[in-house]
């Protein structure tokens, strides 16, 4: 009889696969029995995750950061440091592999997203972990990407054709010291791994990036061409991007994203795109203690606004490529 077995939490997705899988033990389980499990059935988990997109593990004797650290080195999966990402959050390290989800205050919302989907690196899976959910929600939304570019296809074809022969291109600004009211606040130093403005022009070059300095020190920076939408090498497709995020979120959202070539996306087609993945998204209900595996490569997650004290930790997962279609 297996210690752990598949459940079924409120409003969970099925088209056709289950979202997001959920597991919990059949009986109390000690810390240690725990990471034995998933040492044991790590391939298995990765099978899920990959199959589902996300993963939810509940009722876990998991209570803090160092339990969450445990549980991440018992997945043996490569380490992507908050340090070595472009991630342009507010983030503090708990440990080498856990920090904080995003410092931003809670009445901003994190609209979905493929975490780092606007910069040329990116991590493969995340793992969350509710320390302490909110007392009022606080929820983190989960869309299937694939799900969502089948519907656009169907519904926006042209839209989908400029996106997969123009790819995007994404225009923001990092500031000079880290901004912690807002989610996306890192300053330039911190993201890039630099002191000066010279060595932030370095960088920025060497990944294809166009810049220009702000009065008061701020950045403004243009991706290069990224791809809208990737072929996964299981030959899914998914709409792999930050534009709805931009969208929703960015100042100025109408010219911080532009196609490849860098003609405007149409507001229409972004608007329709997100009423799409509104429809299908799940939100992850929280409660202390839940684990959950996200393939970075097929869903996109967010955050909801929520009252009273909230602490979701992060830790990510190295990308290999060997996810991508050659």
């Amino acid at each position: 009889m297996s210690v752990v077995e598949p459940v079924s939490v409120p409003e969970q997705q099925a088209n056709p696969e289950v979202f997001p899988y959920a597991m919990s033990p059949v009986e109390p389980m000690s810390r240690d029995a725990s990471l034995t499990w998933i040492r044991d059935s790590r391939m298995q988990l990765a099978e899920e995750v990959s199959r589902h997109g996300a993963v939810l593990l509940r009722g876990f004797p998991w209570q803090s950061d160092e339990d969450f650290d445990a549980a991440i080195q018992a997945f043996g999966q490569p380490n992507f440091t908050y340090a070595e990402s472009l991630s342009n959050a507010v983030r503090i390290n708990r440990t080498e592999r856990v920090f904080t989800a995003n410092e931003a205050p809670p009445d901003v919302s994190i609209y979905l997203h493929h975490e780092m989907a606007q910069t040329p690196v990116f991590p493969a899976q995340l793992f969350f972990f509710c320390e302490k959910a909110a007392e009022i929600d606080g929820q983190t939304p989960v869309c299937r990407s694939d799900w969502l570019l089948q519907r656009l296809e169907a519904e926006r074809p042209d839209f989908v054709a400029r996106c997969r022969e123009l790819g995007v291109r994404y225009r923001n600004s990092m500031p000079d010291t880290d901004d912690a009211q807002s989610g996306q606040g890192r300053s330039w130093r911190s993201t890039l791994k630099v002191q000066s403005q010279a060595e932030a022009e370095d960088r920025l070059r060497s990944l294809g990036y166009d810049w220009e300095w702000q009065a008061g020190g701020a950045l403004n920076f243009t991706s290069p061409r990224l791809p809208a939408i990737r072929k996964l090498s299981c030959g899914r497709e998914v709409f792999f991007n930050q534009l709805i995020a931009a969208f929703r979120g960015w100042q100025d959202a109408e010219k911080s994203i532009l196609f490849g070539d860098y003609s405007a996306i149409d507001s229409a087609d972004m608007v329709r795109t997100c009423d799409i993945s509104d429809e299908i998204t799940f939100d992850i209900p929280w409660q202390a203690g839940d684990l959950v595996v996200v393939d970075n490569f097929l869903v996109m997650h967010g955050r909801r606004p929520y009252q009273g004290k909230r602490c979701i930790l992060v830790s990510l997962v190295a990308n290999d490529g060997s996810r991508l279609a050659a």
